[in-house]
């Protein structure tokens, strides 16, 4: 049976995304065309998909550890690590959100491009569907993550987060308030008749 995997670039990267992980889209370009990651930051890399923000962290210096719920994703990053010679500056774990993750562990850049669509609840057919299905609101996944984020933080290091105006970009700078944290859109994609993307920068409050 012939492969259904397709291929995606990003500058001199070229990343193999299989069946069923999710293509790099509009929303992953407008992560990667805007990280601020710096030589020697602690990265986590949370939905990592086909591994592109997590590699290209990689590649600018950072140490990072890339989860995604989909074992198919994990694979499917931990394979283009290697194809990108970039493997041995990251580590990759299989599980939910920030459940895999040590408590005391803390990052200095956290990356999440989440699942914001809002599509009924349905029974998820694929690992596929998972990547881009919000639940009713888009925020089944987003609110989850604002909860659970801010503990993993450094003081002095920060959340970039895609944000889609369908699944509410001022209620997650509200809910990152409530958190103590203070959310910023540092860039904005347009999309007349559909959507607006944007991508926020989270950081703690100052004492």
């Amino acid at each position: 049976m012939p492969s259904r995997n397709k291929s995606a670039f990003c500058g001199d990267f070229a990343f193999n995304v299989f069946e069923d992980v999710y293509e790099p889209a509009e929303d992953t370009f407008l992560m990667t065309d805007n990280l601020e990651v710096r030589v020697d930051d602690f990265v986590l890399d949370v939905g990592t998909g086909c591994g592109i923000s997590g590699i290209l962290s990689a590649y600018h210096g950072a140490k990072v550890i890339a989860t995604d719920i989909s074992p198919c994703a994990i694979r499917c990053a931990k394979e283009n690590a290697k194809s990108n010679q970039l493997h041995a500056k990251m580590d990759f774990i299989q599980g939910d959100l920030f459940n895999p993750i040590r408590k005391e562990l803390a990052f200095d850049v956290i990356l999440f491009n989440p699942p914001y669509l809002p599509i009924e609840p349905k029974e998820l057919g694929s690992w596929l569907d998972v990547a881009w299905t919000g639940g009713t609101s888009g925020r089944k996944i987003i609110d989850r993550f604002i909860r659970e984020a801010p503990e993993h933080v450094n003081r002095d290091g920060s959340i970039l987060m895609v944000q889609s105006n369908l699944s509410g970009i001022e209620t997650t700078i509200s809910m990152f308030k409530k958190e103590n944290m203070e959310a910023a859109v540092v860039a904005k994609r347009n999309y007349p008749f559909f959507e607006t993307l944007a991508l926020l920068r989270v950081k703690h409050f100052a004492c």
